[in-house]
């Protein structure tokens, strides 16, 4: 017996490029196009399979020889900011929220760019231009929002583009203004999105992925109640200093034995 959709995905491998995170190594993923009516329900299933979205393509990491990537989210029901979290929301508790259609404006465009060459300024966005912003930011075939934090003066000192899952928050991307580094705005938008996925009675707030030993993804494990999709599950991450992050290249299943565990939406069996 076998287990088929009427029009199932198709995946793919990408080539191989130098891994953004961890120095030295090299990133593939894994990847299928998210279109037509099945969209939202395929997000919804992959996202709680460690996927993630940019804009019409769901990938997860599968790289030949490395498993440091951990798709994370937080347990909303279990979280309880720490001293330094709260802090920071209280550091904020100035700034008004905004949530809209996902819409580019010139003005997301300029903290978008004040951001990138403060902080990621030789990343793989460093070249992104205003039209290429908008793809990222309107090209989704899903439920999204545009959440914006403005000061009580009007501006804008942060941005995230959110997915509203059927069991959580997807924060695709945010980004700040990075001259207000006390303010830990990186930080007061995920603690933000909990209060969102509480008001809205959502389990969970997923993050994009924790790398151990990279610096630019250890700040997610300082987030309480936090998950890990390890091992084809989600497990609490314990403790973080007890990661591997070394190679093996017998520590990735082939690729076809991986699309063969992905579960899809409304699978149907079907005779052979």
């Amino acid at each position: 017996m076998r287990h088929t959709l009427p029009l199932a995905p198709q995946f793919y491998v990408t080539a191989p490029q130098p891994c953004p995170y961890l120095p030295g190594r090299m990133e593939r993923k894994l990847f299928t196009a998210l279109q037509g009516d099945q969209a939202e329900k395929l997000n919804d299933a992959l996202s709680r399979q460690g996927f993630r979205r940019s804009q019409n393509v769901l990938y997860r990491p599968s790289c030949a020889e490395c498993q440091a990537c951990y798709s994370a989210r937080i347990r909303v029901a279990d979280f309880e900011p720490s001293r330094s979290q709260w802090r920071v929301i209280k550091r904020n508790a100035v700034l008004r929220r905004r949530a809209s259609s996902p819409w580019a404006t010139e003005e997301q465009f300029a903290l978008f760019r004040t951001y990138l060459d403060g902080r990621h300024a030789a990343g793989g966005m460093a070249d992104m231009d205003i039209f290429e912003f908008a793809a990222m930011v309107e090209e989704t075939p899903v439920r999204s929002r545009l959440i914006e934090y403005h000061s009580p003066d009007g501006g804008l000192r942060g941005v995230c583009l959110t997915d509203l899952l059927d069991d959580g928050l997807s924060m695709v991307y945010s980004f700040f203004d990075p001259a207000r580094e006390k303010d830990s705005l990186g930080t007061y938008v995920i603690l933000d999105h909990v209060q969102i996925a509480r008001e809205l009675g959502l389990p969970y707030v997923y993050l994009g992925y924790w790398v151990p030993g990279s610096d630019k993804m250890g700040y997610k494990a300082r987030f309480g109640a936090l998950e890990v999709y390890k091992r084809g599950q989600w497990q609490p991450i314990g403790d973080p200093a007890s990661y591997s992050v070394e190679t093996h290249p017998l520590s990735v299943d082939p690729i076809a034995e991986q699309v063969a565990r992905i579960h899809l939406p409304d699978a149907r069996p079907t005779r052979a």
